[in-house]
């Protein structure tokens, strides 16, 4: 694989995040709309919360039957499903990881329900593995061509950069997550540990968010991600950015509230 530095690029602050969506975790827009859809993290509502671009609330919506135990990252079909991602994972110890699928059009009075794909990782015999061993937890994900592509944040002891990918069916059941791959970011938790991913509608641009960079895949055959190539990009802005999307051919992203100021929803300039 390989890989390039971009260092022209920059956060443009799109909109200004409600107090109601301090803890972002995942944001997706789909096709034919100007917003985003976007989710709080572990310990928050089971809600979908629908934002305008300037970060206005235009609908926040219930998932009935889906509890919020961990929810870290948002994908989606680009048309009519969301898929959320409950696998948050932080001591490697969880059983019940899942991802719920969401059908915008089957929304009613404020209320939805979920299909939940359950799922557990085909290499992981301890729970939690020694310390050593930890890279089991889970922020980003995407969908493409029937599957999911999750990629593990790193919580090993002795951090060595490596975020392993993970394909599973995208239907009902409880299935074994296959391991397909590894990518190794830098050696610097603070700032190469992945919080989220994101794919283009064409699914030739996967994108991978740290606190302060992106790596962009490019030049990928089917779903090879690590078998092309890269660029790693320096927003020079550090922040705890958990969620990134496209909208048509521009990159979004979200960052957590603060003691000082609320989160925003940037969009990357070049």
């Amino acid at each position: 694989m390989s890989c390039t530095s971009q260092d022209f690029t920059m956060l443009e602050i799109a909109g200004d995040l409600p107090n109601s969506l301090n803890e972002s975790s995942g944001v997706v827009n789909l096709r034919g709309s100007d917003n985003f859809w976007m989710i709080n993290d572990s310990g928050n509502t089971n809600e979908l919360f629908e934002v305008s671009e300037t970060g206005a609330i235009q609908q926040i919506i219930t998932v009935e039957n889906a509890k919020n135990k961990d929810w870290e990252d948002l994908a989606s079909d680009g048309r009519d499903n969301i898929f959320i991602g409950d696998f948050g994972n932080n001591n490697n110890k969880r059983k019940n990881l899942g991802i719920y699928t969401v059908a915008i059009s089957s929304i009613k009075n404020g209320k939805v329900k979920a299909v939940k794909t359950k799922f557990h990782f085909e290499d992981q015999k301890k729970f939690p593995p020694k310390k050593k061993d930890r890279n089991f937890d889970v922020e980003a994900f995407v969908y493409a061509k029937g599957y999911f592509y999750l990629f593990t944040k790193n919580r090993s002891s002795e951090f060595n950069g490596i975020t392993k990918l993970y394909k599973v069916p995208s239907q009902p059941g409880n299935h074994s997550a296959e391991l397909i791959g590894s990518f190794e970011t830098c050696m610097d938790s603070k700032k190469c540990a992945i919080t989220a991913a994101t794919i283009s509608r064409n699914n030739e641009e996967l994108v991978l968010l740290t606190h302060d960079k992106l790596f962009l895949f490019t030049n990928f055959k089917g779903d090879d991600f690590f078998n092309g190539s890269v660029s790693e990009i320096n927003l020079y802005h550090d922040s705890q950015k958990e969620a990134v999307c496209f909208k048509g051919g521009t990159i979004y992203i979200t960052d957590e509230a603060t003691k000082k100021s609320n989160g925003n929803l940037y969009r990357v300039v070049n």
